[in-house]
């Protein structure tokens, strides 16, 4: 089947951050290679090119473009997949906005004065990727790689928690609860999930219950975003106690010699001086950070690999979305 007169609007977040977007172009190459579709990726905000500009981006390749099949690389659904990007691609959002119930946007809102879509072809706006049983081998083989840089040896007892983000809606909770469940089924660790913000059990919380329970001497924590940021370069790091929050809103890097080991497949300083890594391992006390009052208790070795990024299996899944839309 042609697929000429279709393309595929690849629908990320954004960021500030130079290297979360250089993920996104990665994605997007490898989807395009991979598949027979055209492709571009649009940023709901503060990166460019938005998703009117990406769309203008999709026509003047294609002037004979008919369809464009808008695919969120998002995880979980939420506020940004429910309601912000049907907003800004002219579409009714799929629920009331709990911000701002009467769809009246403040001067200064992201939402306020939007630029137009431009297309008068068909658009259709998928769900996200959701807790798609592909995800686990993802998760499985950042806990190989992870291991891999262990200081510990192979017989060390070993425990993983998964972390994702936290919403005020339900929606990340049931992504993680199905996504875990099908995890815990299929894993010989003992295991536990928790998010960074928001909703409970945080990480620490999470983490001293594994830890309590199953005596385990090192833990693989794997963050279950698409691509790095603020969360997973600092947040995550500052709650693990990689990274030291002075109060202040600076963070500052352990520098000292605890088995510390960092390394990546890319050279970006980050907002913490080392380069951002395949894994961290550390092997000190922890028990100086807390997180919504909780101190994290734990001695072992912590290992701590990166966003799933733009990992073949995720170029599956994205095609996978887009076919079964054109079905």
């Amino acid at each position: 089947m042609s697929y000429e007169d279709t393309a595929v609007l690849l629908l990320s977040h954004g960021s500030t951050l130079p290297y979360a977007e250089e993920v996104f172009k990665n994605i997007c190459a490898k989807f395009k290679a991979k598949t027979e579709f055209d492709a571009e990726v649009g940023y709901m905000k503060v990166a460019k090119p938005n998703l009117p500009q990406a769309i203008e981006i999709l026509k003047e390749r294609n002037p004979d473009l008919k369809r464009i099949i808008a695919t969120p690389v998002f995880l979980a659904a939420g506020i940004h997949t429910n309601i912000d990007i049907p907003i800004i691609l002219g579409l009714e959002p799929k629920e009331v906005d709990p911000r701002q119930p009467d769809g009246n946007y403040p001067e200064g809102h992201y939402l306020y004065g939007l630029e137009e879509v431009d297309f008068d072809g068909e658009l259709d706006l998928l769900g996200p990727i959701g807790p798609n049983p592909k995800l686990l081998k993802i998760i499985n083989n950042k806990i190989s790689g992870a291991l891999e840089e262990s200081e510990l040896d192979a017989d060390a007892k070993t425990g993983v928690l998964l972390v994702v983000h936290g919403s005020r809606l339900n929606y990340s909770k049931e992504f993680i609860t199905d996504l875990f469940g099908q995890f815990e089924a299929q894993t010989d660790y003992p295991c536990d999930f928790g998010f960074m913000e928001l909703v409970d059990p945080n990480i620490p919380t999470s983490i001293n219950k594994l830890v309590s329970e199953n005596e385990v001497e090192r833990l693989v924590v794997v963050p279950v975003f698409i691509a790095p940021g603020a969360h997973t370069t600092r947040d995550i790091p500052t709650i693990l106690g990689f990274i030291e929050d002075d109060g202040t809103g600076h963070h500052h890097h352990h520098h000292h010699d605890h088995g510390h080991s960092h390394s990546h497949d890319h050279d970006h300083s980050h907002d913490h001086d080392h380069d951002h890594g395949h894994s961290h391992s550390h092997g000190h006390h922890h028990h100086h950070h807390g997180h919504d009052d909780v101190k994290m208790e734990f001695d072992g070795e912590i290992l701590y690999p990166d966003p799933i990024c733009d990992d073949d299996i995720l170029i599956e899944i994205l095609e996978d979305m887009v076919k079964k839309a054109l079905e």
